[in-house]
């Protein structure tokens, strides 16, 4: 399929200058991830003797840009085939971990009680759960009975920040209340070693496991309140917003196979961001009255090594611009939905200051975006 370009009127179309709306606060952020962590050499050992017959791609571990991932499983589980129901129990009982850890910590982060949520929104893509995952974690943890749950699943990589944006809106259409964001993936456990496709193999050599939580808040005048704790002013979402690809969906999903989801992940992905990147993220920044140049930081999903490259070259960035992206793509792998919330709370961690463009892509294919002054 041949990718087109997006040009300027498409941008426009139905896509009006956005209206002022109620600033959104962010009181706290936590992540968490499984207690293995697997150096990226040990992945790749184990990945060889599952996929033997693409020794000639091992170099490729080297240059992800990962060194280590956090697993939810021993590594000799991932050497074995496994079942849709031993997979789905292994993934609702290391997600409810996960997502209890940073429920609780941002929470107390925050200064609240459990009882102190009002809406609980839950994001993720490498499982499945019904009833939901949200309603699963009340009966671990004492939130309200009447908390409102909002649960996305399909978002993939992008759902960490269209799942915060969602839950900023909810925060707006109640001012004063105090709303949850979880997202979680453990992509490890998608790793399927009966597909015997480059595809896998690759996914495999970028993958880890993560969660991650976000305490939001609106205030009914818009104003912004320092922080109790450090009498700093908190960071803040001003924007979000969107861009889905028509004509891509084979570019970036899963395939319902037999034993599990299936990877896809299409190599013209570089090649449509290098295209269409630049235009659809100054679209994003002039319906908001913002340009690049207002930017102090760029806080990008890292899909991969290729990803941030070609973000870099295209919006003219030095490497230092997304050291942030880096960093939790060496340290952590590509995490899915959880990771750019891992890049938003290692800048917030270290004091980056100013207005930062948080973005990352999903399936459809799409873009998200969100503004935050930081």
């Amino acid at each position: 399929m041949t990718l087109l370009p997006i040009n300027k009127p498409e941008l426009r179309l139905g896509l009006p200058r956005s209206s002022p709306a109620l600033p959104v606060e962010i009181l706290s952020i936590a992540t968490a991830n499984p207690s293995r962590r697997y150096a990226q050499e040990d992945v790749l050992a184990n990945a060889a003797e599952v996929f033997p017959q693409f020794a000639r791609l091992n170099s490729l571990f080297a240059h992800t840009g990962v060194a280590y991932r956090y697993m939810c499983q021993p590594m000799s589980w991932y050497r074995e085939r496994h079942s849709w129901e031993e997979r789905t129990a292994a993934y609702q009982r290391s997600a409810l971990d996960l997502m209890e850890r940073v429920a609780l910590e941002a929470i107390s982060r925050a200064g609240l009680k459990l009882s102190d949520i009002d809406a609980l929104v839950t994001n993720t893509i490498t499982g499945l759960a019904i009833p939901s995952l949200d309603a699963l974690l009340m009966n671990r943890l004492d939130f309200s009975p009447a908390v409102e749950r909002l649960p996305i699943f399909g978002l993939g990589c992008g759902g960490g920040v269209a799942g915060l944006s969602r839950a900023a809106r909810l925060a707006q259409a109640q001012p004063g209340r105090n709303v949850l964001f979880i997202t979680v993936d453990l992509c490890s456990l998608c790793i399927r070693p009966n597909d015997a496709s480059a595809t896998m193999f690759v996914a495999s050599a970028l993958f880890g496991d993560g969660a991650a939580a976000v305490v939001l808040r609106a205030s009914a005048d818009g104003s912004c309140a320092p922080s109790a704790r450090t009498g700093m002013q908190r960071p803040t979402l001003i924007a979000s917003g969107e861009h889905l690809w028509r004509g891509t969906r084979h570019i970036m999903g899963w395939d319902v196979k037999e034993d599990g989801f299936g990877v896809v992940l299409s190599p013209e992905l570089p090649a449509l961001m290098r295209a269409n990147l630049a235009l659809v993220a100054n679209a994003f920044l002039e319906r908001h009255d913002l340009k690049l140049s207002d930017l102090k930081g760029y806080l990008f999903h890292p899909g991969g090594r290729k990803v941030l490259e070609t973000a870099e070259d295209v919006l003219n960035l030095d490497r230092s611009d997304l050291a942030h992206s880096w960093a939790v793509l060496r340290d952590f792998g590509n995490m899915s939905s959880a990771t750019a919330l891992f890049i938003l709370a290692r800048a917030i961690r270290q004091n980056d200051k100013g207005l930062h463009l948080l973005a990352a892509f999903g399936p459809g294919f799409s873009a998200y975006f969100a503004a935050l002054d930081l």
